[in-house]
């Protein structure tokens, strides 16, 4: 009786691992006008802010309370510090959506999916080398905005200490690693919108929906978290948790808000990279 026996042929030194390494899929994404349209409004907004306190003047307390935004034009880092606050509600969502949301359903609607994977890539790679370069261009962006702030912020108002609204000060050094410790964790808190974007971008060939489905579905748990009669249900929305940073630009920081947001978070986001693989690995693509 005779058995046949399944062989699978590869040609001579091919290795799945090294196929789309992550510099090619870099070097291609930041190629494309999105992204650079997208760094340059990021780059641009401090001097957006910049030019509204030049033409407003100086900002103060309102009622004798004294907020982040009345201590902009303080130091640099204050500055800088800022420019994050007044972007990390949804400025900071859009490009990780963009970057994270794009990268799949771009190339089914390209029709060029079906020939990175008949190259062959195999889609765990695939998804693997999108996903990082995803996420590190998000990244990048988060630091862009910053860095960009505290070069602006500084040549205008000058290098010092952060100003705290509370009272007192952090040291110029303290202050800068703060300010990277926030970055962190504004990253972190939205890996939930890069997570939701490459799920639905293995779902759909439609970049636009991926993109914006991440948004949508970002306000609507902003809604929800601003729906008081929740109660402690509103815990386990990851925009409850998105401010909690302010707590690190304190004399004596608190991190148990910034240590509960971070798990939420990347609960949220394994789940939807996980679904997003499993969903990729059984997908009939066609285009």
């Amino acid at each position: 009786m005779s058995t046949l026996v399944e062989r699978t042929e590869t040609a001579s030194g091919y290795k799945a691992g090294r196929t789309l390494p992550l510099r090619v899929e870099l070097v291609r994404q930041l190629k494309r006008r999105r992204t650079l349209v997208m760094g340059g409004i990021l780059a641009a907004l401090p001097f957006v802010l910049l030019i509204a306190f030049a033409i407003g003047g100086d900002p103060s307390g309102r009622n004798g309370q004294v907020t982040l935004m009345d201590t902009a034009t303080a130091s640099g880092a204050n500055f800088a510090a800022v420019n994050l606050f007044v972007s990390a509600g949804f400025l900071l969502v859009i490009p990780v959506a963009l970057f994270c949301g794009d990268t799949v359903a771009s190339e089914a609607g390209w029709s060029s999916l079906r020939y990175l994977l008949a190259a062959p890539v195999p889609r765990a790679r695939l998804l693997w080398s999108k996903l990082v370069v995803g996420l590190g261009l998000s990244l990048a962006a988060m630091i862009l905005l910053p860095v960009v702030a505290l070069a602006v912020g500084t040549a205008a108002y000058g290098w010092g200490p952060l100003q705290i609204p509370t009272g007192g000060a952090l040291d110029s050094g303290t202050a800068a690693q703060r300010l990277l410790v926030v970055v962190a964790y504004i990253f972190v808190s939205q890996l939930v919108t890069a997570g939701l974007a490459f799920w639905l971008s293995t779902k759909t060939d439609a970049p636009l929906g991926a993109v914006g489905g991440a948004v949508g579905l970002t306000i609507v748990g902003n809604v929800l978290d601003a729906v008081t009669a929740l109660g402690d249900w509103r815990d386990f929305l990851p925009a409850h948790w998105q401010f909690a940073w302010a707590d690190a630009v304190q004399p004596h920081p608190e991190w148990s808000g910034m240590i509960q947001g971070t798990a939420i978070s990347i609960t949220y986001a394994l789940v939807l990279f996980a679904l997003a693989f499993r969903g990729f690995a059984r997908k009939d693509v066609v285009s």
